[in-house]
């Protein structure tokens, strides 16, 4: 049996401006904690439509920079839980195929792992895609509910 501090598995969680967001990032950063590996932060940026000359790019280094600005939060929030391994990844494009494709890229990714929002129009988009083709996944799909706590959170992992 591989001891946990040598485990190199790794979580990869969404980063956005979702409340639920949080919730997945701790669960995975308790879990690395207490197991090893890394956490993934991912963060994705949806391309802008076409405005004209120029205004799309503007808008997308906009959108890349409030990306990177949820990226240090959730950095900072992670250094406050502890010492965890931590990368950082920011994609453009639809955010169920640039996840599919990180996944692919880097078969060190083991887990993904998701919060449902505590909304009453449902659990979200992310969680309602990758729920409905968890089968599809080459790895499993933890999917934390969006309502626990911090230390309901703490104390499963």
């Amino acid at each position: 049996m591989v001891p946990a501090n040598e485990y190199k598995r790794k979580f990869l969680v969404v980063i956005d401006e979702t409340e639920e967001c949080d919730r997945a990032l701790l669960f995975a950063a308790y879990r690395v904690k207490r197991t090893g590996g890394a956490v993934v932060l991912m963060s994705v940026v949806e391309p802008p439509e076409f405005i004209g000359l120029g205004v799309e790019e503007v808008l997308r280094v906009e959108a890349v920079e409030q990306a990177e600005r949820n990226l240090d939060t959730r950095l900072a929030r992670l250094r406050s839980i502890g010492d965890i391994k931590v990368e950082s990844v920011i994609r453009e494009g639809s955010g169920p195929e640039q996840i599919e494709r990180v996944i692919d890229k880097d078969k060190g990714v083991a887990i993904l792992v998701l919060a449902a929002s505590t909304s009453p129009e449902g659990p979200g988009p992310l969680v309602l895609h990758f729920a409905n083709r968890a089968n599809a996944l080459p790895i499993p799909l933890t999917i934390v509910p969006g309502h626990m706590t911090d230390e309901e959170i703490i104390a499963i992992c």
